[in-house]
């Protein structure tokens, strides 16, 4: 992939990859899971469901969504319950992706496998579930095919991490079987350093696993019961990016390795020098100062004199005022930084008004209620 434009890479990836529905001769349905409240990534999340958070102007919601259709998967299941109308009103029937979107939602929060069980009636043959609120760029073609060779009734896609995090801890064997499972273990239950990523393929006999309208939980609950009764399940290792967006150093992290090209994701706007990514209907004074990379979404105004240092994103309606310094900042939606100001290292809520001459500097967040 080029540093210059990741976009142009995605597009050839795609190109020529073989559709699952050929591939595997089966037509390949999946879930993707959309109901969790992000309260680790509060304040940012006390209006809006942690999947819409944005990654380069686009909710984490969204790029799963796009990787799942370049993949060939053109029916998916989003389960809801926090803000479901938001989601809802942003995807629609999933008709500008070319797919189709049925919601499940749930007034009462199952957990990740009851939510699964919930939408059942959808999945009669192989499927995969995977979380709204991550960033990855995982071929799952392979997985598939893994999954099919092995016969298995789960598969569990692992990545190799440097530190345990807050994910279940997987050893397989040999024959990549899963044979040692534990989900958030403490440091001193730590056996491995391969962790469950939340990409998952079942077979629909999975769901003689999981209980009606009850709360259950795969890491919890599912991995280990299936364990216990020798179930064929299995450990596919993946070398492609993932993050999972669970908490601010992870959201930020996340958002750099996008716009770094660490991650193949399709970013909005027209690609201009030094990796500038900028939205329609968008005016730069031109004696605005912009170091890439950096995304400026649409209909944005950028004043005289404002400097826009590397690993930066600016989202839709933004305005930025005279002698404005941003440097490896997010601003969502609707922002108004005024004259003067100085913002560093720090993520700014949609709506957020930045008053003249104060500075922002590192690990802020500022979010308001966009209802008040």
């Amino acid at each position: 992939m080029t540093a210059n434009n990741p976009n142009k890479a995605f597009e050839i990836g795609a190109s020529f990859k073989v559709h699952l529905v050929l591939k595997l001769g089966v037509f390949m349905k999946a879930m993707v899971m959309a109901a969790g409240a992000g309260t680790r990534l509060r304040p940012l999340t006390h209006f809006i469901p942690k999947p819409m958070i944005p990654i380069v102007n686009k909710p984490a919601l969204e790029h799963t969504l796009e990787l799942l259709k370049k993949h060939g998967f053109d029916e998916i299941v989003v389960n809801l319950h926090s803000y479901p109308e938001m989601i809802k009103n942003y995807f629609g029937e999933g008709q500008r992706y070319g797919i189709k979107i049925h919601y499940s939602q749930e007034k009462i929060l199952l957990g990740t496998a009851g939510g699964v069980k919930r939408a059942g009636k959808y999945f009669n043959s192989t499927f995969v579930v995977m979380s709204g609120d991550g960033l990855t760029d995982i071929d799952l073609t392979p997985v598939l095919e893994f999954h099919k060779k092995k016969k298995s009734l789960a598969t569990m896609v692992l990545k190799k991490v440097d530190a345990r995090f807050d994910y279940g801890v997987t050893l397989i064997d040999q024959y990549n079987r899963i044979e040692k499972f534990i989900e958030k273990p403490a440091w001193s239950d730590v056996f491995a350093n391969t962790v469950n990523t939340g990409i998952y393929v079942f077979e629909p006999e999975i769901f003689n696993y999981i209980p009606k309208n009850k709360f259950f939980d795969f890491g919890h609950d599912v991995w280990p019961l299936l364990l216990a009764r020798k179930q064929p399940i299995f450990g596919f290792e993946m070398n492609s990016y993932w993050c999972d967006i669970g908490n601010l150093p992870e959201y930020k992290r996340a958002e750099k390795n996008a716009l770094a090209g660490a991650v193949k994701v399709k970013i909005p706007g027209q690609v201009k020098n030094k990796n500038v990514w900028v939205g329609e209907n968008t005016f730069i004074h031109p004696q605005v100062r912009i170091s890439g990379p950096v995304v400026i979404g649409s209909n944005c105004q950028i004043e005289k004199g404002v400097t826009i240092d590397s690993f930066t994103t600016i989202g839709n309606n933004n305005i930025i005022e005279e002698g404005a310094a941003l440097s490896d900042c997010i601003l969502w939606a609707g922002v108004h930084v005024a004259k003067g100001v100085q913002l560093r290292d720090c993520v700014i809520g949609n709506q957020a008004r930045i008053s003249e001459n104060i500075s922002v500097f590192e690990g802020s967040v500022i979010n308001i209620d966009e209802k008040k």
